[in-house]
């Protein structure tokens, strides 16, 4: 083994360890005892906004640590780039966690996770743009609501039968957690699932496509990665893609009902009207409004304001905005590396938490053996001659202008 490949593992796992204190949304879940207050008032038709505490985390000790780790890299070699890019992140995460509830956390998330107005490529639509032509091509399927009456524990029960082929050393353990913001989330060990939630039957297959074989997965692979491991970091930077491909591996695999993707267009349209100064209120009623029951319009309201501030002002959690923001990305991905001929580089997005960006980039080193190919990844993107096909006809729809196809003119055909 060469000294640069020493100095780069080694920088690798000091890096890993830097980056550990900073986390963005575990600290900025709400208590459970928020949403019974919200609704409280709300029953006696007295509406407050929640009262809630954003409290700035110090990291200067991190901050400078990850600097002058930084100022040490070889950003000139693909591995050292991708570590330098990975530290840059983090300077910029530890920055925003300190900034809570003023106008620096809301510049910095949209550094990190983007802005409604950002475009999805060069002279394109914006992501606001792509999010209001979902809700209004989805308008006349608003009703078609999946009936969530699974408790928490049956789906971790039918969690733990799915992943047991795919994890099992270590497993992928399925724990219930009342204290948990979201309705499920995962790391590389665990699938967490709030205790008092209620789950569709389409929704076991969404847990087990979006939350195992792609987040547990590809932090798994990153984890055991045999030099750059910093790949199993979970990172802002890579959080689009992360969302993106997740959202993607969904409507492949035929468990992303219009609800859900409604959903996650309304995020983008409620973040719009966060960042234009609409309180929690405003935005708790822009979701209720557009058919979520009153449940799901305090957890996505809720969403937008973690780091936040409540009473509006344009002060707000960008971070939602991932989900079509990412599906963008990657479906766009992975449709142009079909078209120029590199049908590697869908699948090798598994073998860590990265970005396309950081796919095209570190490809060469795969053939060095400095980067490992996904040993966990699902089928849909294994089987590379299935994904080839559905990517390519998926690029030619792109070329139809649906506006100028009248059904009359097919049934004549």
């Amino acid at each position: 083994m060469s000294a640069a490949l020493d100095r780069l593992i080694e920088q690798d796992r000091a890096l890993y360890k830097l980056c550990d204190p900073v986390r963005v949304l575990e600290p900025l879940d709400w208590p459970n005892s928020v949403e019974a207050e919200f609704f409280a008032a709300l029953d006696r038709g007295d509406p407050r906004l929640p009262q809630v505490t954003a409290t700035p985390v110090d990291h200067r000790a991190t901050r400078e640590a990850l600097r002058a780790h930084m100022g040490a890299l070889d950003r000139g070699h693909p591995g050292g780039a991708f570590l330098y890019r990975t530290a840059e992140c983090q300077l910029l995460a530890a920055e925003m966690m300190e900034q809570l509830g003023t106008p620096g956390f809301t510049a910095r998330s949209r550094q990190l996770y983007g802005a409604p107005e950002d475009l999805v490529h060069a002279g394109g639509p914006s992501q606001r743009d792509a999010a209001e032509h979902l809700l209004a091509r989805t308008e006349g399927f608003a009703s078609l609501h999946p009936v969530e009456d699974l408790p928490a524990e049956v789906v971790a029960d039918r969690l733990r039968a799915l992943f047991e082929p795919d994890f099992r050393d270590p497993p992928l353990t399925v724990v219930l957690d009342p204290e948990l913001a979201a309705k499920a989330s995962a790391s590389s060990t665990r699938v967490r699932l709030r205790a008092d939630a209620k789950f569709s039957e389409a929704a076991v297959m969404q847990l087990y496509h979006h939350e195992a074989m792609v987040h547990a997965a590809t932090r798994r692979n990153g984890k055991d990665q045999p030099v750059l491991r910093c790949l199993g970091l979970s990172t802002p930077r890579t959080t689009c893609a992360q969302e993106g491909l997740a959202t993607l591996a969904e409507l492949i695999t035929d468990c992303c009902d219009v609800a859900r993707l409604r959903r996650l267009a309304l995020r983008v349209r409620a973040i719009d009207a966060a960042l234009a100064g609409a309180d929690f209120l405003e935005v708790y009623r822009l979701f209720e409004s557009a058919g979520q029951t009153r449940d799901e319009s305090y957890a996505s309201a809720q969403r937008v304001f973690r780091g936040g501030d409540v009473r509006g002002g344009g002060i707000a959690l960008t971070k939602d905005l991932v989900y079509i923001k990412g599906l963008n990305l990657v479906g766009n991905f992975m449709r142009r590396a079909i078209a120029e001929g590199r049908p590697e580089l869908p699948l090798l997005l598994f073998a860590g938490r990265m970005t396309p960006g950081d796919a095209v980039a570190l490809a060469p080193l795969v053939e060095e053996g400095l980067v490992r190919l996904p040993t966990l990844a699902p089928s849909w993107v294994k089987n590379e001659a299935c994904l080839v096909a559905y990517l390519v006809w998926s690029a030619f729809l792109d070329q139809v202008q649906l506006d100028a196809v009248r059904l009359e003119d097919l049934a004549a055909g």
